[in-house]
């Protein structure tokens, strides 16, 4: 994954010297104090279902961004309507092919608005299938650019699923039953 914030890559390459080979790395093998001055911009996501994402952990910056405590509130909710199932996508897509996505959103304050990059690497359970997300909040501009209001909303700009688990996709191909397109 290329054109991240060095932040973002820096912790794409902790979780990829973490990883097994077609795996996400486990849980009990990330350390926090492995990036601890990335912390106060770090969150964890856990998925109770596809949909439902519940924040687990949120760090001081990502806390202060909001002014308020996200635990438990869905992930998804954060971001607006129209752009959720394209997030549920690819978090889904994220634990089927394990490998970091990382978005490229506008985080909107009253009447302002900062770029933000925001990391999703899934993390496996007990049972070594994914669920969790160690996730980043990378701002790309000043957050003093918020005038101290709180992030109300995020809207996607971009999402970036990196790593060749994601490359090796099949490419989507239009069906036809007489004539008319289906997929």
């Amino acid at each position: 994954m290329s054109m991240c914030h060095p932040n973002t890559e820096r912790l794409i390459d902790y979780w990829r010297s973490r990883a097994r080979p077609g795996a996400p790395p486990p849980r009990t093998s990330i350390s926090p104090a492995d990036f601890a001055d990335l912390l106060p911009q770090v969150v964890m996501l856990g998925r109770v279902c596809s949909g439902i994402y519940p924040i687990r952990l949120a760090g001081g910056l990502v806390t202060e961004l909001h002014q308020r405590d996200l635990r438990q509130q869905n992930a998804l909710s954060l971001f607006g309507a129209k752009d959720r199932m394209d997030l549920q996508s690819a978090l889904e897509m994220a634990r089927r092919r394990p490998e970091p996505i990382v978005v490229t959103a506008k985080a909107h304050a009253e009447g302002v608005a900062i770029g933000m990059e925001m990391l999703f690497a899934p993390l496996a359970g007990p049972e070594n299938g994914p669920d969790r997300f160690l996730g980043l909040y990378q701002p790309l501009a000043m957050v003093t650019r918020l005038r101290e209001k709180p992030v109300l909303s995020f809207s996607l700009e971009d999402i970036r699923k990196g790593g060749p688990a994601n490359e090796e996709a099949p490419r989507l191909r239009l069906a036809a039953i007489d004539g008319r397109r289906i997929a």
